[in-house]
């Protein structure tokens, strides 16, 4: 929430040095005050370390979560800096004062606790349909994270209260509408109003009353001391939870879409030259190298590196520049990674509290540019890819090109083949293209114009998570495509991953020999063997 502050007296300083030079033994901070429901294999939870595969295992996996106690320590160490602040009067943005167009309003201490069970009441109002079970867990994962850092001077009970709900299997419902990227206060307001017994949840699949939910898990309703309220959702932890999802997903496309070029290799008989090492040091493009790399260890051992075995001097540039396109995307993903690092192992609170310094500070960190950027920037690179893995199913279609049965139908003409595939595969890219169409950040009318920017951080992140199923149905439909060709193609030695890919498709689809309907097909490789991640998994070991 961005709205700017005054120093602070002196009067605060003093107070702040005062509470911190005491002993914590003499400040007993609550820790666990409200039972930890622990699960058997739980994930400890510290401020740092968190990564994009363990927020999958916690939101997806249903893994468990623990509470490191150092940073419950510093939790503690967080707040008395924070109670300081309230025993001196000074005005401190969203503690002592109001919110947004009103912090210029002072607020008396024996309205603060109350104020903020308002805060959370007053900013629930995201609209439109719920967002998914896994984004929710998500998002309170990164949130528990970052509180635990102690810089948003939350109560312990705070962070108690979403780890049980966690491990309890209770999610907030909340409504996919209502962030604008600077902060997702609205989206957190929701899962905060959960977590004191107002608003909704999620039990087994059926929602529900927070209150009945929560009696129902045995817990106790969330008791919000001074600031918790803005401390749980003045962040940005919606935008970061699904990123990291999207993320997960998309690093798996990125394997996927090589893995699936390969094949195409084979089947076209393709010229290996263009994924020549020495080729990427003459520009030395980031991705370039590391995709042509993988692309080759793809491919080792089969006999497209024997000379004379490629079927062109030049291919079509969606066989000749697969390392360049996917290589883009792959530099995406490593850029990305380091800005979405700091999303869920920071914190974005405001006002900031600086344990060390001793200080409390406004800030504009809950804000998202490049989180927006970064995440259209792999969508786009998302639509390339697409675009090359359509052109080379075209290609092995197309006798003239591949020296193959036309549409790769061993019945001839009077027989469609795989030709009709191709449509779908067009819709699909059509969809990712539209899925990758950049956000509009600018200009916001929130707060009497203090708030008068937004990111649309959101609607990037949750765009790319979009992607990422037509994306692996795609691979899949060239998968099956490429598998025909290189069968056809006759004679040739695989190389181990090659061979590995091969026998897991036929394992689930059958070789096309006359005209028959192909969607469950494609859809049985997408859901068996690419969205589990066991293809790339397994070719990755060999």
């Amino acid at each position: 929430m961005g709205a700017g502050s005054r120093p602070y007296p002196s009067a605060f300083a003093a107070a702040v040095q005062d509470a911190l030079a005491q002993p914590l033994a003499s400040t007993p901070v609550p820790v666990l005050s409200y039972g930890m429901r622990a699960k058997v294999d739980s994930i400890v939870l510290s401020g740092r370390g968190l990564t994009p595969a363990t927020i999958v295992e916690i939101a997806r996996a249903g893994r468990g979560v623990a509470l490191d106690p150092a940073a419950l320590t510093r939790m503690g160490e967080g707040r008395q800096v924070i109670e300081a602040a309230l025993d001196s009067g000074a005005p401190v943005y969203g503690l002592t004062t109001g919110l947004g167009a009103r912090a210029t309003q002072s607020l008396p201490r024996e309205v603060l606790e109350e104020f903020s069970r308002l805060t959370l009441r007053g900013r629930s109002h995201a609209l439109g349909p719920p967002l998914p079970r896994a984004a929710v867990r998500a998002a309170m994962v990164v949130r528990l994270n970052g509180l635990l850092l102690g810089g948003a001077g939350a109560s312990s009970r705070v962070v108690e209260a979403l780890a049980n709900a966690l491990n309890a299997s209770l999610t907030p419902v909340v409504p996919a509408f209502g962030s604008i990227g600077a902060g997702d206060l609205c989206l957190l307001a929701h899962i905060g109003l959960a977590l004191i017994g107002e608003g909704e949840m999620d039990l087994g699949g059926t929602a529900m009353p927070a209150a009945k939910a929560l009696e129902k898990a045995g817990l106790k309703a969330l008791e919000l001391g001074p600031k918790d309220g803005l401390a749980t959702c003045n962040a940005s932890s919606v935008s970061a939870g699904i990123g990291a999802l999207a993320l997960h997903d998309v690093s798996e496309v990125w394997d996927l879409a090589n893995i699936a070029a390969a094949l195409s290799y084979e089947g076209f008989r393709a010229n290996v030259s263009s994924l020549d090492e020495r080729l990427a040091r003459l520009r030395p493009q980031p991705g370039q190298a590391e995709t042509a790399t993988a692309m080759r260890a793809l491919l080792e051992g089969g006999d497209l590196f024997t000379p004379g075995a490629a079927r062109r001097v030049q291919d079509p540039l969606s066989l000749r520049c697969v390392a360049q396109v996917h290589g883009a995307l792959r530099a995406t993903l490593d850029f990305t990674a380091p800005a979405l690092d700091a999303e869920v192992n920071g914190d974005s609170s405001n006002p900031a509290v600086l344990i060390e310094d001793k200080e409390v500070l406004s800030t504009g960190n809950f804000h998202t540019p490049l989180l927006a950027i970064a995440f259209d920037s792999i969508s786009r690179a998302c639509a390339q890819v697409a675009h090359l893995g359509l052109a080379r199913m075209s290609k092995l279609l197309l006798e003239r090109l591949s020296d193959l049965p036309a549409n790769l139908s061993p019945r001839g003409s009077t027989r469609s083949g795989l030709a009709p595939v191709m449509k779908p595969a067009e819709a699909l890219v059509a969809e990712i293209e539209h899925q990758a169409q950049p956000v509009r950040g600018g200009l916001s009318l929130s707060a009497d114009g203090v708030e008068d920017h937004m990111t649309h951080a959101p609607q990037a992140v949750q765009k790319l998570g979009k992607i990422a199923e037509p994306m692996r149905l795609l691979i899949a439909a060239e998968l099956m495509v490429a598998a025909q060709a290189a069968e056809m193609r006759g004679g040739i030695r695989l190389g181990p991953r090659m061979r590995h890919v091969l026998q897991e498709v036929r394992a689930r689809v059958a070789p096309l020999d006359d005209d028959r309907p192909l969607s469950g097909d494609i859809a049985r490789l997408e859901t068996e063997l690419l969205a589990t991640g066991l293809l790339s998994r397994d070719v990755n070991r060999l």
